[in-house]
């Protein structure tokens, strides 16, 4: 029995494309559909009955299709969807799964026409590898999505998104302004990333340390492992809301560094008791 009524495409089938199949094969779709340029990771998709068939030519399955899942880089994103405008059904409703969200939004609202509608969102997953044999069905589990709308979408289609992203297994979804996504992922993602990255490349760590490594540590660095060409063109999109927030973390960092300095005991204690007081507290 078809739960969902939908013909879906996924464009891109990597981590995420890959992993939004998985999870949609279990709703059983009308059809399921994918495009990628990489005819090994559309043969590995059918192979494995992820998808329904896969496609290098973008325009025979975007005719035919309800909803549309670009799981691209932003830019490349924006400029797929640009190529193929007179390619989607038209009523279809496409969507993105990419970390930014203000430019991308603006860039697609100046060419889209009203026949379609584009509802960015962004969910709030992901792994420490790429491409589709990393995949799976459980990576959205109990995971945040953020829907990103403006004026021009419809409210039947947002609400077709969100039910998207419970179906397949999110725990919140939220709906925010593309700028507020922006500046508030510069700070939850922008920078652990950043600092993860830093601390590995550290001087004071080399392979000798490896044996004093606990998993404070393999936790604050786990992120490390990133894709770097994906990571590099998300930070230069958000260019000043990572830098805003930097500056903040190394003002906290440069108190915290002042109180050991000094050994003021009461006020190392007060910001690690703030800090402590924060992340119980986190959702």
């Amino acid at each position: 029995m078809r739960n969902l009524d939908f013909s879906i495409t996924i464009v891109g089938l990597g981590l995420i494309g890959g992993s939004y199949a998985m999870a949609l094969r279990e709703l059983n779709p009308k059809n399921l559909w994918a495009i990628d340029v990489n005819e090994e990771s559309i043969q590995y998709a059918e192979v494995k009955g992820i998808i329904d068939k896969g496609y290098i030519d973008a325009n025979i399955p975007l005719k035919q299709s309800d909803i549309v899942i670009i799981s691209l880089y932003p830019l490349d994103a924006v400029k797929f969807i640009k190529n193929n405008i007179g390619n989607f059904k038209k009523g279809a409703i496409i969507t993105d799964v990419s970390g930014i969200k203000e430019r991308i939004v603006k860039e697609v609202e100046v060419f889209i026409p009203d026949y379609l509608d584009f509802v960015a969102g962004h969910p709030m997953a992901g792994r420490e590898a790429s491409g589709i044999g990393y995949a799976s069905k459980d990576i959205f589990k109990n995971a945040n999505y953020i829907i990103t709308p403006t004026d021009k979408n419809k409210k039947e289609n947002i609400n077709i998104i969100k039910k998207l992203a419970y179906d397949i297994g999110c725990k919140n979804v939220i709906e925010v302004t593309p700028e507020l996504h922006d500046k508030y992922v510069a700070y939850t993602s922008g920078v652990p990333h950043i600092i993860a990255a830093s601390l590995m490349n550290s001087d004071s760590f080399d392979n000798e340390k490896s044996y004093f490594v606990g998993g404070s540590f393999r936790d604050a660095t786990r992120v490390a492992l990133i894709n770097s060409s994906l990571w590099t063109e998300l930070f230069v999109l958000n260019k000043e809301n990572i830098v805003r927030e930097l500056e903040e973390f190394q003002n906290n960092l440069a108190e915290l560094k002042e109180a050991v300095k000094n050994e003021d005991t009461i006020g190392m204690k007060k910001l690690f008791d703030k800090a402590g007081k924060k992340r119980s507290e986190l959702k």
